[in-house]
């Protein structure tokens, strides 16, 4: 019973992000279209939705905090779907040299997996 109290107190004392985790992912595990969708970004486009390339907030805080505008969004078509659907790959570039990240949200940012190359 203590156990539940405090698993209870810890949920209410700590927002919701404390206990999430981000997965992983390897690229030969993405959908075909998330595939697609990397080797766009790696090539600069051409994007198929106005929002590609648009600053991600992160307001989730699911991913590393980082400065504004560190995070972009790209969308991940989803067949049969007639909106940009609820997958994402989300991309950060550093710009102290730690490389490009990438992540794969097949939720609309409610979890992300970092993608392994």
């Amino acid at each position: 019973m203590r156990f539940v109290a405090l698993l209870l107190a810890l949920a209410v004392a700590c927002p919701a992000a404390a206990f999430s985790r981000i997965g992983e992912v390897r690229v030969a595990e993405l959908p075909p279209e998330a595939r697609a969708t990397l080797r766009l970004i790696r090539s600069g486009g051409p994007f198929s939705h106005a929002k590609d390339g648009a600053v991600f907030g992160n307001r989730e805080t699911l991913l590393p905090k980082r400065p504004r505008g560190y995070y972009r969004e790209y969308t991940v078509k989803t067949p049969g779907s007639r909106d940009r659907g609820a997958r994402r790959i989300v991309a950060g570039e550093g710009r102290d040299g730690e490389g490009r990240h990438y992540y794969y949200s097949e939720d609309h940012y409610r979890s992300f997996r970092l993608v392994i190359e």
